[in-house]
């Protein structure tokens, strides 16, 4: 019983959120999901860009300031992306480890069948940039090719945010 002038708090034990291994495993997925948000919110709206709004601003501009424009800001996506890429990529890695389980029995639910899928869509993107990366270098990656690449991957990037979405609601 409570003497007067005693704390409740020393009679009574009480994990602190730390202390809770679920917690720090929870936390630890919380973290590589915003990652992996985050870069893949990056990285989607620069292709988004690259396809969509870039070609049309380039077009109302004089011909040299729209090619000054479209070289600037491939320079700026050749300096940042590699690195998007791997903030993405690691931190799906981590999440497809989280999710091992459902990994290893594809056919057992719609979740587990939408995440194969995914990541089989992820693969493909990254086969793309590495595919861009070995054209570029050999001098290759003229206007026509470029195009249809960022087209490519901008309907996979399209693929994988609705099969993100569907993924928890089918």
């Amino acid at each position: 019983m409570l003497q007067p002038g005693d704390d409740a708090r020393d009679l009574i034990p009480v994990k602190a959120p730390g202390d809770d291994p679920r917690h720090a495993a929870g936390m630890a997925y919380l973290l590589l999901l915003l990652v992996h948000l985050l870069a893949a919110m990056a990285f989607a709206g620069t292709v988004l860009f690259e396809v969509l709004f870039l070609p049309g601003v380039r077009r109302r501009l004089p011909a040299a300031a729209g090619l000054r424009l479209e070289a600037a800001f491939a320079e700026r996506a050749r300096r940042i992306m590699p690195w998007v890429l791997l903030a993405l990529y690691a931190a799906g890695l981590g999440l497809a480890w989280h999710h091992r389980g459902a990994l290893a029995r594809p056919l057992d639910s719609a979740f587990a069948l939408l995440l194969v899928v995914k990541i089989a869509l992820a693969a493909s993107v990254f086969g793309h940039f590495l595919w861009a990366m070995v054209q570029q270098r050999r001098g290759r990656l003229d206007g026509p090719r470029s195009r249809r690449l960022h087209r490519s991957v901008l309907l996979h990037v399209l693929a994988i945010v609705v099969l993100a979405k569907a993924m928890f609601h089918l």
